[in-house]
């Protein structure tokens, strides 16, 4: 069951790379169907997924040994990276999996493969559920950004009101936005008390000139800035 369908590594007949296609779909089908429990995402990503398995598998088989071939797929497979927006962890992750698991069928190895699909997947969702790596005062981290003119000086302005109302303010970092008019300032806070988000809020937008603020939860951040 774990030893290659392909002799030697090469496609050597048609009911083989429709063995291959069939097991590679269908282990792709299962992982995309698990993952939607856990990874939020569109409906095309969680498509992409499922099909994605075959298409690897589909040109490792193709390559059969041949050096220029290979080089040309891995020329292609590294266009994409700039051809794609940024995607979370989740995403990220499970595009090398079902990449991972593409290459094993493309090689023959069906029951690897699908180990790898389902096997990951269901891992995934269990260590998920499983509180394992939740601490108390990451969740109550947040990323703050406040938006000021150019014309403030943002070294110690928000010194009281983060002092009044947040256990604790950390600077991340400084971007000029605006065409260099304005500032954007990250912070990374952890409030003294939910419940006095908004007054917080009214309290910066006095000083920053009602511009624009944000409060979003840590790890959905994408860039700090």
């Amino acid at each position: 069951m774990f030893d290659s369908i392909y002799n030697n590594v090469n496609l050597n007949n048609v009911s083989q790379f429709f063995i291959m296609a069939a097991v590679a779909i269908v282990s792709g089908l299962l992982f995309a169907f698990i993952l939607s429990f856990r990874v939020r995402s569109t409906r095309r990503f969680f498509i992409v997924n499922a099909i994605l398995p075959f298409v690897v598998g589909a040109m490792i088989s193709f390559v059969n040994g041949n050096l220029g071939v290979a080089v040309a797929i891995g020329g292609a497979f590294a266009l994409i990276r700039f051809r794609s927006a940024p995607g979370s962890a989740d995403e990220i992750a499970s595009i090398f999996i079902t990449m991972a698991a593409g290459v094993a069928f493309g090689m023959g190895y069906l029951a690897y493969g699908a180990i790898i699909l389902v096997g990951v997947g269901l891992l995934y969702d269990a260590l998920t559920m499983l509180p394992i790596f939740e601490h108390k005062n990451k969740n109550e981290e947040k990323m703050l950004r406040i938006t000021i003119p150019e014309s403030l000086d943002y070294t110690d302005v928000f010194k009281n009101t983060f002092e009044k109302y947040t256990k604790e303010a950390i600077p991340i970092g400084v971007k000029t936005t605006g065409m260099g008019s304005m500032f954007r300032l990250s912070f990374k806070i952890i409030m003294k008390d939910q419940n006095e988000e908004k007054a917080f809020v009214d309290e910066i937008r006095t000083l920053n000139g009602n511009l624009e603020i944000q409060i979003l939860p840590l790890e959905e951040k994408v860039n700090v800035l």
